[in-house]
């Protein structure tokens, strides 16, 4: 594993790689498929080599960087939780200074790629650097910061069209939209992993504000953004392989209902893992469709 090699060749290191949650992959691959489903429509296909290395590259930093940003926010809280009491910044082993120029440097690495696009996706940059800045802070005021989350792992969707295309088409929104509500979604199952630590402590997420109806809402976002990505299908004149990887999606929906039904951390948990199939199914349906027209 990279983490055991960093911790034996390069072991100060070793804090920082797991502060940008590197040995978890989870959440960049969340937000990598979202910015692919974009790129491939924005371009009807392969959006070139420079565009496809800068929104793959600017994804893995500003995930790391958001991680970051979240532990800093999150440094008085996550040693309560079960699940993030290990954590650098909870244990000590990241100072909050450090936390925060890991998240300068990464964040101005992602930033020294957008340059090399264009204005109008430079400018859509800065609107995702401060959702991805205020989001940890969101849940004092809210309870609802899975929505912030979700606006921010959203905004690879226009920042690709109008990297592709030099502007922004209406049918870019309905793809944000769909993937708002599919981020509430399996960003609630995450926090229903940790609910009764935060109401001990006072964090706010959807998951506690939803209460005993948590299943019924996750579900219902999860059919509107199905709906959504099917106005999608027919926008975009996608074909059958596009629907076949949405079917999919709607089958794994169902089995995530079926992991929550009892509301236990560890299947909770693993109902937000398999979204990461739902992305891809999702992404196949577009990469396929545009590979045989």
């Amino acid at each position: 594993m990279i983490s055991q090699q960093i911790s034996k060749h390069w072991p100060a290191a070793l804090p920082y790689w797991q502060l940008a949650r590197l040995d978890r992959p989870i959440g960049t691959l969340l937000l990598l498929w979202p910015t692919w489903w974009a790129l491939w429509l924005a371009a009807g296909g392969w959006p070139g080599l420079h565009l496809f290395a800068v929104f793959t590259l600017g994804v893995v930093l500003m995930r790391a960087a958001g991680c970051a940003v979240n532990d800093y926010a999150d440094r008085h809280i996550d040693g309560h939780v079960k699940r993030t009491a290990g954590r650098p910044l909870a244990e000590g082993r990241v100072s909050p200074r450090g936390a925060l120029g890991l998240f300068a440097a990464l964040s101005l690495t992602a930033f020294a790629l957008v340059l090399t696009t264009n204005r109008p996706t430079i400018l859509l940059s800065l609107a995702a650097l401060a959702l991805a800045f205020g989001y940890p802070f969101a849940k004092r005021y809210t309870h609802l910061p899975q929505v912030v989350l979700g606006a921010a792992f959203s905004m690879g969707i226009p920042m690709a069209f109008t990297a592709v295309r030099g502007e922004l088409p209406t049918a870019a929104w309905l793809i944000f939209t769909a993937n708002v509500l599919w981020t509430v979604a399996y960003d609630t199952f995450y926090a229903m992993v940790d609910r009764d630590d935060d109401l001990k402590i006072g964090v706010k997420s959807t998951a506690v504000l939803f209460g005993d109806l948590d299943r019924v809402m996750t579900a219902a976002l999860q059919c509107l953004s199905l709906f959504a990505l099917l106005l999608v299908g027919g926008r975009f004149e996608l074909g059958t392989a596009y629907y076949l990887g949405l079917a999919i999606a709607a089958m794994l929906s169902i089995y995530q209902q079926w992991l929550v039904r009892d509301r236990e951390r560890e299947a909770c948990f693993r109902a937000f893992l398999n979204n990461n199939w739902v992305g891809g199914a999702i992404f196949a349906g577009i990469f396929v469709h545009f590979l045989l027209v």
